[in-house]
């Protein structure tokens, strides 16, 4: 029985993300790690391909079979066998069915290799079948691979043609953006420097990302990403808090590019600090590390920093690109559950601003109820504070005063940016 490594590892991953709700960034890499380089970048293929077309993939399936009741690791093996005979031109037709079979086998599904061997081999001799659907917003999720509740928000949020232009971008492999640990100017081959954030600079898809994945000079962080985190100004000498600092990208572009006198970064789990606290050495940042439930209470005097930072953990819609999984896993009525904890650790961190200070609250969300909603309910409330200009590059501010990118619009991922100042 013949099956590649890197479709091992896919398929491993992907029923990982099925069964445990895992998330490919975390599980690529570390599956990755014992390939050899050819293995690794099929592996990555198969597995965000498979995933960002995963209910178009579905909808053949289905109807291929007749709706018929599959096993997720028969799914599994025919999602990715499908994936490659209609989007890979480079992978023989042969490798994809029979390799696909073999992974049934391996998953000790002997009885079904039959039938994925034949629904395979009939995507070969016969044209797709036409796949029907009830009306546009279900034809544009299966075409896209969101699902219909997040598209019809988009579309209320920002009309059908920009939810389609979002759901498109999303499928799009992003192009890598990286900075240097200290800050200093680089020099990569084929990388171009980013117009909106000085020391960033990106590599495009066909880019050999491997040879410099690996130095120790160098943080991979997307570019939006690294806005947000140039967007957060602390005074020379002042203290600076990352309220919700893990995994501590931001913390540490923060620290290297500003001039703190005292970073302190916390977070909720033991795991997460550590991470935190490895982040934060790598990038040669000293950083407090303070454990909290930021919701509930942070463990610090009122008024004790210049600037304070609320990376809220959110939806992630605005991170779809890198992270196709999240739009399979959200519920609509997570929305409003993560709502109700921005808020709570928002109006937490700003009783630790000083006066004058700032206080800068982001997400990589897209969802209004997350990000505009929230901050105007907090200076309908917060009397004391006055809405900033972000200090972000003009394409990025909104009318009303906050700031935002799009993956369809800027090529990177999307977030919301809010700058406050206490009076």
């Amino acid at each position: 029985m013949k099956i590649s490594p890197a479709r091992i590892a896919a398929f491993d991953i992907l029923l990982r993300v099925e069964n445990d709700r895992a998330f490919s960034s975390v599980l690529l890499p570390a599956f990755e790690e014992g390939l050899l380089p050819a293995d690794r970048g099929l592996c990555h293929e198969l597995v965000l391909g498979t995933l960002r077309r995963q209910i178009y993939l579905d909808k053949v399936i289905d109807t291929l079979s007749g709706g018929k009741r599959l096993d997720m690791a028969v799914r599994i093996a025919v999602r990715l066998g499908l994936h490659q005979l209609l989007f890979l031109d480079r992978i023989p037709d042969h490798s994809a069915v029979n390799e696909s079979v073999n992974l049934v086998q391996r998953a000790k599904k002997t009885s079904a290799k039959g039938f994925v061997n034949a629904m395979l081999r009939r995507v070969l001799r016969e044209q797709l079948p036409v796949l029907n659907y009830a009306d546009d917003l279900e034809r544009l999720s299966v075409e896209t691979s969101h699902p219909c509740w997040l598209l019809e928000k988009w579309t209320e949020e920002f009309g059908l043609e920009e939810a389609g232009l979002i759901a498109d971008a999303n499928n799009q492999f992003p192009a890598q953006a990286f900075r240097s640990i200290d800050g200093s100017s680089i020099s990569v081959d084929r990388s171009i420097p980013s117009k909106f954030v000085e020391g960033c600079y990106l590599l495009g898809r066909d880019s050999d990302a491997a040879s410099v994945v690996r130095s120790e000079e160098l943080y991979f962080q997307d570019e939006g990403s690294q806005i947000v985190a140039a967007a957060v100004r602390v005074p020379a000498g002042g203290r600076f808090l990352d309220v919700c600092a893990s995994p501590g990208g931001k913390t540490g572009y923060i620290g290297s590019h500003t001039r703190a006198g005292y970073v302190f970064a916390g977070d909720l789990y033991w795991q997460r600090l550590e991470m935190l606290r490895d982040n934060c050495r790598r990038q040669r940042v000293n950083a407090q590390i303070v454990q909290y439930n930021a919701e509930s209470s942070l463990p610090f005097e009122n008024s004790t920093f210049d600037a304070v930072f609320v990376d809220a953990p959110c939806s992630g819609t605005g991170t779809i690109r890198h992270n196709p999984e999240i739009r399979y896993f959200l519920e609509p009525e997570d929305i409003a559950m993560l709502a109700n904890k921005q808020r709570a650790i928002l109006n937490n961190a700003s009783k630790l601003v000083t006066h004058g200070g700032s206080l800068v609250y982001s997400t990589c969300s897209l969802e209004i109820e997350e990000d505009e909603e929230i901050c105007r309910q907090f200076l309908a409330e917060k009397g004391e504070f006055d809405l900033a200009r972000p200090n972000v590059d003009q394409r990025f501010v909104t009318p009303d005063g906050f700031a935002r990118t799009f993956p369809h619009r800027d090529g990177m991922d999307g977030f919301f940016i809010a700058e406050f100042r206490r009076r």
